[in-house]
């Protein structure tokens, strides 16, 4: 049962959006809007359509990092409840490729990570385990694994008072993929001592540890990973396999025969099509996989052949994450359509789904048609758009700027008239090709909400805050213009953010901010994630007072410190000028009281006029409401993040939590270059700002070599405290080896020093 806990109601207009939902989703509507503007407290109403409707629900994403934000908020909501987060496990991932104009193959390259791939785990465990699941996840969802039957077929179920032989239990969970081993154990480990059976399943932190007696199981406990402390007991427990993709042994041979049969047709048909190079090299390639799956059970690329594994058919789709929440809802909720899904930002996160499958398509037919792979490579794909909208039952699209998709789709569900300015665009339902044809006319995204019913609307913010005025200025001495602007900003302790059209723009507003003595930094897609979290970080803080960005600061980035925003060539057509853009740029001024946008052009395009008029009306309508219910605008109260604090989490786009509810990381740590390279950027821009607050110093310290410089008499004493902070540091990530060096290291100077 889903149990919501919050120190706080529904206000503003939540409620009457939230009972709209349900009533339409209760009714069996198949696709619902939620049109919320930035700051009414979306995912708070998504967590209350959850709890009325009490399904398993999952909550997509555009990006990891938005993710994680949602999921941490929604685990504070349902505490009780099995909040799971699915994203890609890659923390880097080139795939495999061949360029045909430069005879050039690419091999995969990848790094997993270790935590994002054990929450994966965890995530399907709950699913085939509990009825009461909300997962976060990204469109890595639509992505293959293994079929729910299997994996629910091969788990082990133990419970204290079964009994069962310890040699017994062992060997099924051999079976399972696990390592038997006598020695230290880590994930997907099995080890027996004796009546003490311990098993580390790669969803949990910590590894299980089963006690026997004479009449069977006695006690089944949960251990601290280092001291095997007992820290939980339970009565019942679900042993997973250890691996996504598992089989039976019948259905691994009739694979290996299937691939051999495809590979034997498919050399025939290059040989006659008197293309031997290609013929040869598939005949190579495929012949060491065989081997390597006869010897070893796996080989490099095993994912191409999962058709085979899977005994799908050609073209059929792979198995993903929405066949388990089917199985769940079959399961625990009285029919396989009894779940939910909400598409969080979904003016970017549809068209992601959609492109995810031709772009893979596109890479995989040059391997296919050169030889490199066979054809069933096709199929280890993700969803295609239309095989994703059949497979959900019920859909709610949340954004504050509704795209066309969705609300083509909504009318296209509830049998309204499609608008004209829709006509052109597929909503997922599969428009014709003569109305894809037919010519696009121009008309409002404001205009198409006015013809559409049933969209659910959140456009008053409980805090009271009003849209930010906005204000259009000639685009004459516009950075001399701003600056002015942002020195009024500066002197009130607040911040500020500018968007301009291209990277060369933004570097340069940037230095000359700089060189007007604003601590200025720039913000576009050639700075990695670590640095853009880093630096948003630095603005929240103080250490810099400007961030001059393109295209980064739009969906999600919530700053209350920032009360000005400035847009350069706004009158602009194209992408990142256009109404949805300018309404979500316009937004992230709208979490301070004092909030304001200046719209730099020199005319005012239909794009301008629309994100204007929205404004206004919601400026107003939000006006009257603190009128009539007495509410003061206030600045949202958000706590100030710690610079460094984070910094392996976000290179993995992960935070986990222990049982204390401190951070547990297993991912690999960046390396010294990667470090020197950070502060060396920042250097250019916000290296101006305190010493004593440089990323560097608080993201970690340096190598030995760099140490070795500062070991005069005067500085000891300040270096043994930059250790002694290094090694908590160390030690708070789990990196023990490097926490024990750095000991080590401290004691030495400490004796040095009496």
């Amino acid at each position: 049962m889903f149990i919501l806990h919050s120190d706080y109601g529904t206000a503003g207009d939540q409620q009457q959006a939230i009972d709209q939902l349900v009533s339409q989703l209760e009714e069996g509507q198949e696709r619902c809007v939620l049109l919320g503007v930035t700051g009414s407290g979306k995912t708070f109403a998504m967590a209350k359509v959850v709890e009325r409707l009490q399904l398993p629900t999952l909550i997509l994403s555009h990006n990891k990092t938005l993710a994680r934000q949602i999921w941490q908020e929604m685990s504070g909501l349902f505490p009780d409840n099995a909040v799971e987060y699915f994203v890609s496990y890659y923390d880097y991932y080139q795939p495999e490729a061949y360029i045909p104009g430069r005879d050039l193959y690419i091999d995969k390259e990848l790094q997993m990570n270790e935590r994002i791939e054990q929450e994966r785990f965890s995530t399907v465990a709950s699913l085939v385990s509990r009825p009461d699941v909300i997962t976060v996840g990204t469109v890595s969802t639509i992505y293959g694994l293994n079929p729910p039957e299997v994996f629910q077929q091969n788990h082990l179920r133990l419970f204290v008072g079964q009994k069962a032989d310890p040699q017994e239990i062992v060997r099924e969970l051999v079976g399972l993929h696990y390592r038997r081993t006598p020695g230290e154990i880590v994930r997907g480990d099995v080890r027996l001592r004796g009546e003490v059976l311990d098993v580390w399943m790669p969803s949990r932190d910590d590894p299980i540890r089963i006690r026997f007696g004479w009449d069977g199981i006695e006690r089944i406990q949960v251990c601290e990973a280092v001291s095997w402390e007992p820290l939980d007991e339970f009565e019942e427990a679900w042993i997973h396999p250890k691996e996504f993709y598992m089989t039976s042994e019948e259905r691994f041979n009739t694979a290996l025969e299937d691939i051999e049969s495809e590979l034997d047709a498919r050399v025939d048909w290059f040989e006659s099509k008197d293309k031997d190079l290609e013929a040869h090299r598939l005949e190579q390639r495929t012949r060491f996989d065989l081997e390597m799956l006869n010897e070893v059970g796996s080989c490099k690329g095993v994912e191409n052949y999962s058709m085979h594994f899977d005994g799908r058919k050609r073209g059929q789709r792979s198995y993903c994450l929405l066949d388990f929440f089917a199985s769940n809802a079959e399961q625990f909720h009285g029919g396989s359509g009894r779940y939910l899904v909400i598409m969080d930002e979904s003016h970017v996160t549809l068209p992601q789904v959609g492109g995810m499958y031709g772009g893979d398509f596109s890479r995989k037919k040059n391997l296919v048609d050169f030889g490199f792979r066979l054809p069933s490579a096709y199929d280890n794909r993700p969803l295609r758009v239309d095989e994703f909208q059949d497979l959900v039952p019920q859909m709610i699209y949340v954004s504050a700027t509704p795209g066309e998709r969705e609300l083509r789709h909504i009318a296209e569900v509830t049998g309204q008239e499609v608008p004209i300015g829709l006509m052109h665009v597929d909503g997922g339902g599969g428009a014709s090709k003569s109305e894809v044809d037919k010519p696009k006319e121009k008309q409002s995204m404001e205009k198409m909400l006015e013809e559409i019913d049933g969209i659910a609307k959140m456009e008053i913010r409980p805090t009271g805050l009003l849209d930010p005025e906005i204000e259009v200025r000639s685009t004459e001495g516009q950075v001399q213009d701003l600056l002015s602007e942002i020195n009024e900003r500066v002197e009130r302790n607040e911040r500020v953010l500018v968007t301009v059209l291209t990277i060369k723009f933004a570097e340069e507003v940037a230095e000359y901010l700089e060189r007007m003595g604003v601590k200025a930094h720039y913000l576009h897609s050639e700075i990695d994630t670590l640095e853009r979290t880093e630096i948003i970080k630095a603005l929240r803080i103080g250490l810099i007072d400007v961030i001059v960005g393109i295209n980064l600061l739009r969906e999600g980035l919530d700053i209350p410190e920032v009360s000005l925003v400035a847009i350069f060539d706004s009158d602009k057509q194209g992408f990142l000028r256009n109404e949805r853009s300018l309404l979500q740029t316009i937004g992230r001024a709208a979490r301070n009281s004092n909030g304001s946008v200046i719209l730099y052009g020199d005319s005012v395009s239909p794009a301008m006029e629309s994100a204007i008029s929205q404004t206004v009306r919601r400026r107003k309508m939000q006006n009257e409401y603190n009128e009539e219910n007495g509410v003061v605008p206030m600045t949202i109260d958000k706590a100030l993040p710690v610079m460094g604090s984070e910094i392996d989490d976000l290179l993995a786009g992960v935070s986990g939590r222990g049982k204390s509810g401190g951070k547990r990381m297993v991912a690999k740590r960046p390396g010294k270059k990667g470090l020197e390279g950070l502060a060396q950027r920042f250097g250019l821009g916000a290296g101006v700002w305190n010493s004593s607050n440089s990323v560097l110093d608080n993201i970690s310290q340096p190598e030995w070599t760099d140490y070795e410089e500062e070991e005069n008499e005067g500085e000891t004493a300040e270096l043994i405290l930059r250790l002694e902070k290094e090694m908590r540091q160390a030690a708070d990530r789990l990196d023990f080896e490097r926490a024990a060096s750095l000991r080590d290291r401290i004691f030495k100077l400490q004796n040095a020093t009496n």
